[in-house]
């Protein structure tokens, strides 16, 4: 029988999965609800990753099958007792004998760079910057949440279209974020944000969604809007200088992969960025990734099993990824 590898991401509101072989040839693939251990817990992995590796399965006809090597990439994965818990998650799910774990971010750099030794940076409903250099040396700046961490995320840029909004309501001075923040909200007056928020409740990945508020604000020449841009990709900049300092590439080339929601809304966030990036880190060079990080899961799989990934196995798995996004 063929050997088949298994790469997943699993985030906090889906998870992907990736079927292929020893080619880069991707034999199934499919997607379920969350399985981010600090989203849904272990019970909640079982049950997304579960669902997810059922549907892949059954385009391949290898359901039940132990996979030769399985990499995931979880959010939520910090710690050893973190990977412990994943481990345990794809042993009752009879994955496979070689299971590899790390967090979400691994994957987007093994994807993003196609292998290569590099800085992958997150700016979705978080944010955080993980690199590995040829050494295999590795480093993490960000993703401590968002109750301390998480700058230039979407969160952080929602939360701070409220805060801004909030405080053109008081007259402590003029943006033009102060009128689709309270349309977004629901709110007939301002003053009713009290309740709304502490009352009512709002969630993270809500707040998230504020985000467009800013660059569209922004790109009508809201002044506050435009500051805050700067401010969260000059926080972005620093997470690659910091990783880039603790692997020896400060003065040195390196490529940086960008992945996560907030990128897409193109050159009114890239710009900035790019000039702050550039402030910080002259020789960076800033690449589209390659691939999603569910086939960085994949690449890493292969990896793991000794599979050699050249440039073949990497255009291969390239010209079939509109088959997991």
């Amino acid at each position: 029988m063929a050997r088949s590898f298994l790469g997943i991401d699993g985030g906090g509101t889906k998870t992907q999965v990736a079927i292929c072989d020893a080619m880069g040839r991707i034999l199934g693939a499919a997607r379920a609800g969350a399985s981010g251990i600090d989203s849904v817990g272990a019970e909640g992995a079982v049950v997304g990753i579960g669902a997810a590796v059922a549907a892949a399965c059954e385009q391949t006809g290898l359901a039940n099958t132990p996979f030769d090597s399985v990499f995931l990439g979880m959010a939520g994965v910090v710690s050893e007792a973190d990977r412990d818990i994943v481990r345990e998650v794809a042993r009752r799910l009879a994955l496979g004998q070689v299971v590899g774990v790390d967090h979400d971010i691994r994957i987007a750099l093994a994807g993003g760079l196609a292998g290569r030794p590099g800085i992958a940076l997150i700016a979705g409903t978080g944010s955080s910057c993980f690199g590995m250099n040829e050494q295999g040396e590795r480093w993490l700046a960000g993703g401590w949440g968002h109750l301390i961490s998480d700058e230039g995320s979407s969160y952080w840029f929602g939360w701070n279209a409220i805060r801004l909004a909030v405080g053109a309501y008081d007259g402590r001075w003029q943006t033009a974020l102060l009128a689709p923040v309270q349309q977004r909200l629901g709110l007939q007056e301002m003053a009713d944000i009290h309740y709304r928020l502490y009352t009512q409740g709002i969630a993270k990945r809500e707040i998230a969604g504020f985000a467009p508020l800013v660059i569209e604000a922004a790109e009508a020449g809201d002044d506050m809007a435009q500051q805050l841009i700067r401010q969260g990709v000059h926080e972005l900049a620093r997470m690659a200088a910091a990783v880039a300092q603790h692997l020896g590439w400060r003065a040195a080339p390196c490529e940086v992969t960008l992945t996560g929601g907030l990128w897409r809304a193109g050159e009114p966030v890239l710009a900035p960025f790019r000039a702050a990036l550039g402030s910080m880190l002259p020789l960076a060079r800033v690449v589209v990734p390659e691939l999603p990080p569910v086939l960085g899961a994949c690449v890493l799989a292969l990896q793991q099993a000794g599979v050699q990934v050249d440039e073949a196995v990497r255009q291969r798995l390239g010209a079939q990824k509109e088959l997991v996004e």
